[in-house]
């Protein structure tokens, strides 16, 4: 018997989130959702002009990214989503029980260089230190693990799916 699992895949802006999430998803034959899709307006704009959102920005957003958690408690379900602080992880798990953390992890010189090898997303690389500072890794008492992303797309993947196996 398959067990439905909530997954967010966390981290920063080009830590591959997204792609990791999505392939994550397509593996385990459940739906994914970019948390990204979850911003109201006002986050994006406020992003998009190089502005870090604060905590009251977050909440309403998190609450969101929570409540689609929840929605697939049946099916499982794979959210991409930064969830850089544990205090946000908290929220999220207050609203989805049972949720599991994948924290993709890498040098910031990866990171920037990923980001600069986008084209159509909001985030600016300016952020990105603002995001490195805010970031606390998972501990060791949170429901998740942590992986490198230095390597190909399906080694995180089956990496991921191995170490969450229910």
């Amino acid at each position: 018997m398959i067990v439905p699992q909530l997954i967010v895949v966390m981290g920063v802006s080009g830590s591959g989130k997204s792609t990791v999430g999505a392939a994550l998803a397509s593996r385990l034959r459940v739906p994914f959702v970019d948390a990204d899709d979850l911003h109201p307006a006002a986050n994006v704009a406020k992003m998009a002009a190089g502005h870090p959102l604060t905590d009251e920005d977050r909440w309403p957003w998190l609450d969101r990214v929570a409540a689609t958690l929840a929605g697939g408690a049946s099916t499982g379900m794979v959210v991409a989503c930064s969830a850089l602080r544990r205090v946000y992880r908290e929220r999220i798990s207050a609203g989805a029980p049972g949720v599991r953390f994948v924290e993709l992890e890498g040098s910031r010189a990866l990171l920037e260089e990923r980001m600069r090898g986008r084209h159509d997303h909001f985030m600016p690389t300016s952020l990105l230190d603002s995001q490195l500072a805010t970031l606390e890794s998972l501990a060791v008492d949170e429901p998740g693990i942590v992986v490198a992303i230095d390597q190909s797309l399906e080694e995180i993947v089956g990496t991921i799916i191995r170490e969450l196996r229910p």
